[in-house]
């Protein structure tokens, strides 16, 4: 699959069109439902993307007889580009379920932001993508459309919770995708299907119009086969929203729409903090260990100062991540209850009933896990002990975290303690499953930008890509970014495991 800025040339030059673009996209995914073994990355394709192609292909033939062509992209940087879509982010009149039964038949009534502005620029919703349940979990194998499984070896899961739409990026079905985060949901499938994905910091894309999971976790993010493919969807989807209020401007964002790697210079002056407690880590899968190591090589070879430092709050984020992000799911998931939204099962015994009856069928038993779990620590006798010492933890990793960077450019660590693993292998052993996010979760408590690279795989019979992370302080996407077109640079392809 061609990066955006070569689809981009080849659009400008007429080497290719925006309706071959997603034609190719369409003609994959047909042909994938009826393999052996099906991918499951998108649900369905939107029946609006060929017409919004030939839209778009109109209005480059103009510009290009007009001799408007620069100037056309100028204006719409991403025009006729297609994207996948996580089933959890609006667009107007298209279905939205979060891969869930309680939501079937829903059609949402606007765009979310992130939608719009990426409308704005041009680019085309391809398709909707497979997602773990109302974004629970780390494998997407909570779906109440089947898995995802792993473009690069179909018995191995694809990640999660933006399974979907990592594995369509990955399997060349999308120039870009779309997912959300709340603990590591777009870093953790880009490193198990091997591709960049990144979180920003909080705030910097809107929320509006996506379903809330923990909101004040929650984020979209991006996921492409280069730091470029992130760069410039970034630029043209960041920014303040009237409508969300913990949305937030992304400082020298105009640097992100021509993205340059970083130079000599500035590794020479790069300072690196590589926390311990990862490093100890028990559950550290020794080749993502060496794959890591190699990877702070690189760094060291660039002329960049590494540090392993001491960070003792990170051995209580995973346990205040889910102290947290299950008390919000508990009472954002609340709304779906047979009334408002989507579907109802109602046996006339009253609305007590309604609502069990329908949220006993429409919910999966993960979601019913995280629900139970949550409001058993949201209860009265429990919520001073354990949801407000989350809380704290939480201040205390925030303040932990920014008081490093005060000496440090870039946190550096794997994305996750393992490759991924097969389908089925996790699924019945939540503690475990929970564990894949032990690496990730702390960037969403201090709302900091990280990204996952591509850096290596694992050896033996069946490789796997790795996934190592590069987190920067709040609204740093720029630099992150640009740390990691270098990376691309010197490594090229290899935000591209599926060759076509």
């Amino acid at each position: 699959m061609q990066t955006i800025e070569q689809a981009v040339e080849a659009l400008k030059s007429g080497k290719t069109t925006s309706l071959k673009l997603v034609q190719d996209s369409i003609d994959t995914f047909e042909a994938d439902k009826k393999s052996a073994l099906p991918l499951n990355a998108f649900i369905e394709m939107y029946d609006d993307a060929a017409s919004l192609a030939k839209a778009a292909d109109e209005e480059i033939s103009k510009a290009r007889a007009e001799g408007k062509i620069d100037e056309l992209f100028e204006k719409k940087p991403l025009l006729g580009l297609p994207f996948a879509n996580k089933d959890n982010i609006s667009v107007r009149g298209k279905k939205l379920t979060c891969s869930s039964k309680i939501l079937d038949g829903y059609v949402a009534p606007y765009n979310a932001t992130v939608i719009n502005r990426l409308m704005a620029a041009g680019a085309i919703p391809l398709g909707r993508c497979n997602q773990d349940e109302f974004a629970m979990g780390s494998s997407t194998e909570y779906s109440s459309y089947g898995p995802t499984r792993n473009p690069i070896n179909r018995e191995y899961v694809s990640g999660g919770s933006s399974g979907g739409s990592t594995a369509a990026v990955a399997a060349n079905q999308a120039l870009f995708g779309l997912g959300t985060e709340t603990g590591g949901s777009v870093r953790l499938p880009a490193s198990y299907c091997g591709i960049y994905g990144l979180k920003p910091t909080y705030g910097v894309l809107s929320r509006w119009g996506v379903v809330a999971y923990g909101s004040s976790l929650d984020q979209v993010g991006i996921l492409g086969h280069s730091p470029k493919d992130i760069a410039l969807p970034l630029s043209v989807m960041s920014g303040v929203d009237f409508y969300d209020d913990t949305s937030a401007d992304l400082p020298e964002s105009e640097s992100l729409k021509n993205l340059k790697a970083y130079s000599a210079e500035d590794f020479s002056k790069l300072k690196i903090a590589i926390p311990k407690q990862f490093l100890e880590s028990k559950g550290l899968d020794p080749e993502v260990g060496k794959v890591f190591e190699e990877t702070r090589a690189w760094f060291e070879s660039k002329g960049a100062k590494i540090d392993v430092v001491d960070l003792p709050v990170l051995e209580a984020s995973i346990a205040s991540y889910y102290v947290i992000a299950l008390s919000e799911a508990a009472s954002n998931l609340s709304r779906f209850d047979g009334i408002r939204y989507g579907a109802r099962i109602d046996n006339s015994n009253g609305y007590d009933q309604l609502y069990v009856d329908t949220r006993s069928a429409g919910f999966g038993p993960e979601v019913k896990r995280r629900i139970i779990i949550g409001n058993y620590v949201l209860s009265e006798q429990f919520s001073g002990d354990t949801y407000k010492k989350g809380m704290s933890v939480r201040a205390r990793i925030q303040r932990d975290v920014a008081e490093l960077f005060k000496s440090y450019d870039l946190i550096l660590c794997p994305t996750c303690p393992t490759p991924s693993f097969k389908l089925g292998q996790k699924v019945d052993d939540p503690l475990e499953m929970y564990l894949s996010d032990l690496f990730t979760v702390f960037v969403n408590l201090a709302r900091i930008p990280s990204i996952s690279v591509p850096c290596g795989n694992t050896k033996g019979n069946e490789p796997m890509p790795v996934g190592i992370q590069f987190a920067g302080q709040m609204f740093s996407e720029p630099k992150i970014l640009s740390i990691a077109q270098a990376w691309e640079e010197d490594h090229p392809g290899c935000g591209s495991p599926v060759k076509e």
